[in-house]
């Protein structure tokens, strides 16, 4: 076989696609993605773990008739069709393999590919299943990021493979973690984007991870990490309650007195020895801002008024906040108007889920002047004198 290998008898079949550039429609994709697929040969049956997209069905099944071995169960961690897509197509070239997953993922299959129930193998928490010389040992890990997740463990390879956990949206040649700088902003991201609302749920998986002897990590996107220790102990920082002593500025300005308030209250925090991440909501694409969320104390939102409201772009940013649930502290908002207009109030609905202290906001009429920048002086002094209050606690 030309399959890359990960251990003894344990191999890769997965999918590249660095051309995609959207993700559900939603989700930019700098670097593109791969469907990660692994199969399990074991001295008596071979397993595989999940499958692909249905845009590379072909290629998966060119590589299985390429083994010239028969599949006897497909394990679904995760039923979202860029991991299970492939099952009926696999499933009618192995009329007798079954799926095997927990009660959660079985119905989702189900009800999105139309699997008949007599394909199902229904495995709960802690089941193991035998391949002969290679023990696969189920461990449920719902909400990281759907109901249905589990992971799957190869006990005598000491391989976890995860799913969505743990991964990122990178394509490329590379079997292992190469680089791990470049894995590890592509990681954050992913996990910002995807996983972020999840933060209680993945501290508990983290533990039971901890619990077990992992040697290595195959995740469903991205390459297979070595060193397991690396993304683990990322995941903690990422997930912990701890923020940084960080300002992240989403801001979108029309006519330049915005701007020149953002630039300005950025340059007064950088002179407390704040570190502040600006974006330009009309030039950063969503997931960057989505990465800066993860580590600030601090959001201040900054728009023009626009029909009396935060301008569009800006509200998305809001959206974004309020259904990503960082681990931020506070916010603000600062910006502009003509005529008037009320966004502190429009801004505290959007986050109603998130609820952070709101720290008194900075709009002014027109350009700003002398006392407006007064003012931001009062904000700067105020971010950092919260911060200074977080440094015996959660601030790192």
């Amino acid at each position: 076989m030309s399959f890359k290998e990960l251990k003894n008898n344990i191999f890769y079949l997965g999918s590249q696609d660095p051309d995609r550039k959207l993700f559900d429609q939603l989700i930019p994709l700098p670097d593109g993605t791969s469907y990660n697929v692994y199969l399990i040969k074991g001295s008596e049956k071979i397993a595989l773990v999940d499958t692909v997209y249905p845009a590379k069905i072909n290629e998966l099944t060119s590589k299985l008739k390429e083994s010239n071995m028969k599949i006897d169960y497909i394990i679904s961690n995760h039923a979202e069709q860029d991991h299970s897509g492939a099952i009926p197509k696999v499933l009618e070239l192995y009329p007798d393999a079954r799926v095997v997953t927990n009660a959660k993922c079985k119905a989702l299959i189900k009800d999105m590919l139309l699997v008949e129930e007599d394909k199902f193998i229904e495995i709960k928490d802690g089941e193991t299943l035998s391949l002969g010389d290679k023990t696969v040992k189920f461990i449920m890990a719902p909400w990281v990021h759907w109901p249905d997740t589990m992971f799957s463990y190869v006990i005598e390879d000491k391989i976890l493979f995860t799913g969505d956990f743990l991964g990122s949206h990178i394509a490329g040649d590379d079997l292992f973690v190469v680089d791990e700088q470049k894995i590890y902003t592509g990681a954050k991201r992913y996990y910002a984007e995807i996983m972020m609302p999840f933060r209680n749920h993945i501290k508990k998986h983290l533990e039971k991870i901890s619990m077990l002897d992992v040697d290595m990590i195959a995740p469903s996107h991205g390459p297979v990490y070595q060193n397991p220790k690396f993304i683990l102990d990322a995941y903690k920082d990422w997930s912990s309650d701890n923020v940084k002593n960080e300002v992240l500025i989403a801001y979108v300005s029309m006519y330049e007195s915005t701007r020149k308030m953002v630039d300005y209250l950025a340059n007064k925090l950088s002179q407390k020895g704040v570190t502040v991440k600006a974006y330009d909501l009309i030039e950063t694409d969503i997931g960057e801002v989505a990465m800066g969320l993860v580590d600030p104390a601090t959001v201040v939102l900054a728009s023009p008024m626009v029909l009396a409201g935060l301008h569009p772009n800006v509200a998305y940013a809001a959206y974004l906040v309020n259904a990503l649930k960082p681990k931020f502290k506070f916010v603000s908002v600062i910006g502009s108007y003509g005529w008037g207009g009320n966004m502190t109030e429009q801004l505290k609905t959007m986050m109603n889920a998130v609820k952070p202290e709101f720290i008194d906001p900075v709009l002014v009429k027109g350009y700003p002047v002398e006392e407006d920048f007064r003012l931001l002086d009062k904000l700067a002094e105020n971010i950092y004198e919260k911060h200074q209050a977080l440094a015996d606690t959660t601030l790192k």
